[in-house]
């Protein structure tokens, strides 16, 4: 299986890091977003979308995050994605809860505070900083009350679904989330970082 990946991304960081724990052999084909290489022809032809990460499996195609990593974690048995039904789902309920709520707060708080000035595309925007903040908080306290008595988000062990939730949180520092008052989202972020796949994929920048 070959990955196309930008590594810097949250995206691609926690479908490598799926591959990296299950142990599954990646070929990893580099694909420099900020060059443009994500909106040449040929690689407009396996993502028409234009965005990263790409799964390419003999003549299948994969893209968008979560979907590769459920495929990921159907190759072989393991505690990720489980059999039984209520835990896949109760995985599918977060996974959708990231993609849709906490994707929004997370993705807007590294780019005005973060990214925009490393692109050198100006300074925050402090209205959407502001509007960012407050879905955060939304979101956040949720997040925090579920981890209140549990060390992951699905059953006892490790799944998909923390994967999916700790990559928005791969630039928490840099993009100033207000983590403060959550500490069982500290608690439990401080387990997935000590996750060797997790530290082999943390960006290099």
């Amino acid at each position: 299986m070959k990955l196309y990946y930008f590594p810097d991304s949250p995206n691609s960081r926690k479908v490598h890091a799926v591959a990296v724990h299950l142990q599954l052999p990646l070929e990893l084909e580099y694909v420099d977003i900020v060059k443009g290489e994500s909106q040449t022809p040929a690689f407009l032809k396996l993502n028409p979308t234009g965005r990263t990460p790409v799964l390419q499996d003999g003549d299948f195609i994969l893209w968008e995050s979560t979907a590769i990593m459920q495929y990921l974690a159907s190759q072989v048995p393991n505690s990720l994605l489980p059999d039984d039904l209520q835990s896949r789902m109760d995985i599918c309920r977060w996974q959708s809860w990231q993609l849709a709520h906490w994707y929004q707060a997370c993705q807007a708080l590294t780019y005005e505070n973060f990214v925009k000035g490393l692109l050198q595309h100006g300074g925050p925007d402090a209205q959407i900083v502001q509007r960012a903040t407050q879905r955060f908080h939304q979101e956040a306290i949720a997040l925090n009350q579920h981890l209140a008595e549990r060390e992951y988000l699905v059953g006892q062990t490790l799944t998909l679904a923390d994967f999916s939730v700790a990559g928005d949180l791969t630039y928490a520092v840099l993009g100033q989330f207000p983590l403060g008052d959550y500490s069982h989202i500290r608690a439990w972020y401080a387990r997935i970082e000590q996750l060797p796949a997790w530290q082999q994929t943390a960006p290099k920048g």
